[in-house]
Protein backbone atom coordinates (compact mmCIF):
# COMPACT_ATOMS: atom_id res chain seq x y z
CA UNK A 1 0.00 0.00 0.00
CA UNK A 2 1.66 3.21 -1.16
CA UNK A 3 -0.90 5.76 0.05
CA UNK A 4 -0.33 7.56 3.33
CA UNK A 5 -2.89 6.83 6.05
CA UNK A 6 -4.84 10.04 6.57
CA UNK A 7 -5.75 9.40 10.22
CA UNK A 8 -2.10 9.40 11.34
CA UNK A 9 0.11 12.45 11.78
CA UNK A 10 3.82 12.56 10.94
CA UNK A 11 4.65 10.97 14.33
CA UNK A 12 2.25 8.08 13.66
CA UNK A 13 -0.32 9.31 16.18
CA UNK A 14 -4.06 8.98 15.53
CA UNK A 15 -5.84 12.21 14.62
CA UNK A 16 -9.11 13.37 13.17
CA UNK A 17 -8.67 14.52 9.58
CA UNK A 18 -9.31 18.21 8.88
CA UNK A 19 -12.02 18.27 6.20
CA UNK A 20 -12.63 22.03 6.34
CA UNK A 21 -10.86 22.60 3.02
CA UNK A 22 -12.84 19.97 1.13
CA UNK A 23 -15.76 20.74 -1.14
CA UNK A 24 -19.23 19.74 -0.04
CA UNK A 25 -20.41 17.10 -2.48
CA UNK A 26 -23.22 14.56 -2.65
CA UNK A 27 -21.92 11.31 -1.21
CA UNK A 28 -23.53 7.92 -0.88
CA UNK A 29 -22.49 4.53 0.47
CA UNK A 30 -24.15 1.11 0.49
CA UNK A 31 -23.09 -1.72 2.79
CA UNK A 32 -24.37 -5.21 3.44
CA UNK A 33 -24.06 -8.06 5.89
CA UNK A 34 -25.97 -11.18 6.83
CA UNK A 35 -27.04 -13.20 9.82
CA UNK A 36 -26.84 -16.92 9.12
CA UNK A 37 -29.17 -19.05 11.23
CA UNK A 38 -30.85 -22.42 11.42
CA UNK A 39 -33.79 -22.85 9.02
CA UNK A 40 -36.14 -23.19 12.02
CA UNK A 41 -34.93 -19.82 13.34
CA UNK A 42 -35.58 -18.20 10.00
CA UNK A 43 -39.07 -19.72 10.00
CA UNK A 44 -39.67 -18.33 13.50
CA UNK A 45 -38.55 -14.90 12.36
CA UNK A 46 -40.74 -14.98 9.24
CA UNK A 47 -43.78 -16.13 11.23
CA UNK A 48 -43.57 -13.04 13.43
CA UNK A 49 -43.46 -15.24 16.54
CA UNK A 50 -40.08 -14.12 17.91
CA UNK A 51 -40.47 -13.48 21.66
CA UNK A 52 -38.98 -9.99 21.46
CA UNK A 53 -41.28 -8.81 18.65
CA UNK A 54 -40.93 -7.71 15.03
CA UNK A 55 -37.34 -8.59 14.09
CA UNK A 56 -37.45 -6.76 10.75
CA UNK A 57 -38.80 -3.44 12.03
CA UNK A 58 -36.58 -3.42 15.11
CA UNK A 59 -33.43 -4.17 13.08
CA UNK A 60 -34.28 -1.40 10.57
CA UNK A 61 -34.81 1.17 13.32
CA UNK A 62 -31.64 0.07 15.16
CA UNK A 63 -29.61 0.39 11.95
CA UNK A 64 -30.92 3.89 11.22
CA UNK A 65 -30.27 4.98 14.79
CA UNK A 66 -26.75 3.53 14.68
CA UNK A 67 -25.88 5.37 11.46
CA UNK A 68 -26.81 8.63 13.15
CA UNK A 69 -24.57 7.77 16.13
CA UNK A 70 -21.52 6.56 14.17
CA UNK A 71 -19.34 9.48 15.24
CA UNK A 72 -20.03 8.57 18.88
CA UNK A 73 -18.93 4.96 18.33
CA UNK A 74 -15.96 5.29 15.97
CA UNK A 75 -13.43 7.71 17.52
CA UNK A 76 -12.09 9.44 14.39
CA UNK A 77 -15.38 9.79 12.46
CA UNK A 78 -16.83 13.22 11.89
CA UNK A 79 -20.40 13.95 12.96
CA UNK A 80 -22.45 14.17 9.76
CA UNK A 81 -25.78 15.75 8.93
CA UNK A 82 -27.14 12.69 7.14
CA UNK A 83 -29.75 13.36 4.47
CA UNK A 84 -30.86 9.72 4.17
CA UNK A 85 -30.39 6.40 5.89
CA UNK A 86 -32.26 3.38 4.60
CA UNK A 87 -31.94 -0.11 6.07
CA UNK A 88 -33.47 -3.14 4.38
CA UNK A 89 -33.74 -6.58 5.97
CA UNK A 90 -34.65 -9.47 3.68
CA UNK A 91 -34.98 -13.18 4.21
CA UNK A 92 -32.57 -15.32 2.22
CA UNK A 93 -33.40 -19.03 2.32
CA UNK A 94 -30.10 -19.84 0.60
CA UNK A 95 -28.09 -18.66 3.65
CA UNK A 96 -30.42 -19.52 5.50
CA UNK A 97 -30.87 -16.22 7.29
CA UNK A 98 -31.40 -12.53 6.89
CA UNK A 99 -29.51 -10.20 4.58
CA UNK A 100 -29.16 -6.59 5.70
CA UNK A 101 -28.44 -3.70 3.33
CA UNK A 102 -27.94 -0.06 4.35
CA UNK A 103 -27.73 3.06 2.21
CA UNK A 104 -26.52 6.39 3.63
CA UNK A 105 -26.38 9.79 1.93
CA UNK A 106 -24.94 13.15 2.87
CA UNK A 107 -24.10 16.47 1.27
CA UNK A 108 -20.79 17.10 2.97
CA UNK A 109 -17.01 17.18 3.08
CA UNK A 110 -16.48 13.54 4.01
CA UNK A 111 -17.93 10.18 3.04
CA UNK A 112 -20.62 8.03 4.64
CA UNK A 113 -19.04 4.58 4.35
CA UNK A 114 -18.71 4.20 8.11
CA UNK A 115 -22.34 5.20 8.65
CA UNK A 116 -23.56 2.55 6.19
CA UNK A 117 -21.27 -0.10 7.71
CA UNK A 118 -22.34 0.84 11.25
CA UNK A 119 -26.01 0.64 10.27
CA UNK A 120 -25.52 -2.87 8.88
CA UNK A 121 -23.46 -4.03 11.85
CA UNK A 122 -25.93 -2.84 14.48
CA UNK A 123 -28.93 -4.14 12.52
CA UNK A 124 -27.23 -7.57 12.40
CA UNK A 125 -26.46 -7.42 16.12
CA UNK A 126 -30.09 -6.51 16.79
CA UNK A 127 -31.27 -9.52 14.78
CA UNK A 128 -28.95 -11.72 16.83
CA UNK A 129 -30.23 -10.23 20.07
CA UNK A 130 -33.86 -10.72 19.11
CA UNK A 131 -33.40 -14.35 18.05
CA UNK A 132 -30.65 -15.59 20.39
CA UNK A 133 -33.12 -17.40 22.66
CA UNK A 134 -33.94 -19.65 19.70
CA UNK A 135 -30.48 -19.97 18.14
CA UNK A 136 -27.23 -18.97 19.85
CA UNK A 137 -25.24 -20.49 16.97
CA UNK A 138 -26.22 -17.72 14.54
CA UNK A 139 -23.32 -16.06 12.72
CA UNK A 140 -22.92 -12.48 11.57
CA UNK A 141 -21.00 -12.61 8.30
CA UNK A 142 -19.81 -10.69 5.28
CA UNK A 143 -20.23 -7.14 6.55
CA UNK A 144 -18.72 -5.07 3.78
CA UNK A 145 -18.94 -1.93 1.69
CA UNK A 146 -20.69 -2.54 -1.62
CA UNK A 147 -20.34 0.90 -3.14
CA UNK A 148 -19.54 4.50 -2.46
CA UNK A 149 -19.84 7.57 -4.62
CA UNK A 150 -18.80 11.19 -4.36
CA UNK A 151 -15.73 12.90 -3.05
CA UNK A 152 -12.19 13.35 -4.27
CA UNK A 153 -11.28 9.67 -4.07
CA UNK A 154 -13.99 8.82 -6.61
CA UNK A 155 -16.37 5.93 -6.79
CA UNK A 156 -15.95 2.39 -5.48
CA UNK A 157 -17.91 -0.76 -6.30
CA UNK A 158 -17.16 -4.16 -4.75
CA UNK A 159 -16.02 -6.61 -7.42
CA UNK A 160 -17.21 -9.93 -6.09
CA UNK A 161 -20.80 -10.96 -5.51
CA UNK A 162 -22.02 -11.24 -1.94
CA UNK A 163 -21.76 -14.61 -0.21
CA UNK A 164 -24.76 -16.86 0.06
Amino acid sequence: MTEKLTHLNEAGEARMVDVSGKDRTAREAVAEGCVVMAPATLDLCLSGQAKKGDVFATARIAGIFAAKKTHELIPLCHPLLLSKVEVDVAADAALPGLRVTARARVLGETGVEMEALTAVSVACLTIYDMLKAADRAMRIEAVRLLLKSGGKSGDFRADSPSPG
